[in-house]
């Protein structure tokens, strides 16, 4: 039997604005992911961490404080010290397009705007994983 989807949301920095992210963490939930919620206020190195502690599939990041070209950057970088590239790396919130388009070359997925509907999120993530899980 195949392991759930595992997914790891963060709120990094001192953006203290979390509905979207638990919003996001129950739709997963509810879409039979297994979601670990790291709370408000985190580092790029302690969400690397817990998600190299947890094993997931899937990292979601969600930001609107404006510092999504610092928090991206490293955190794709810490993940390539710790040797995750089967790990995806997603996320939304405030983020220009042109921003978003940047991001993606580093290695960033896919990056959902504010009223993105959670079923595109939920099958953006199925896909993903069913494309590039090794099993």
């Amino acid at each position: 039997m195949e392991r759930p989807i595992r997914v790891l949301v963060a709120k990094v920095g001192l953006d203290g604005h979390d509905r979207g992210a638990k919003v996001i963490a129950t739709s997963l939930r509810d879409a039979g992911m297994e979601v670990i919620y790291t709370g408000l206020r985190q580092t790029p190195e302690m969400v690397v961490k817990a998600a190299l502690q947890e094993d997931v599939d899937v990292i979601g990041v969600s930001i609107l404080s404006g510092a999504h070209n610092t928090v991206f950057p490293k955190i794709i970088t810490l993940m390539k010290q710790e040797d995750m590239g089967d790990v995806l790396l997603t996320g939304g919130g405030i983020i220009p397009n042109a921003d978003m388009d940047e991001l993606k070359k580093m290695g960033v997925g896919q990056l959902f705007p504010p009223g993105t509907p959670t079923t595109e999120i939920v099958g953006y993530i199925k896909e993903w994983v069913k494309e590039k899980r090794v099993l």
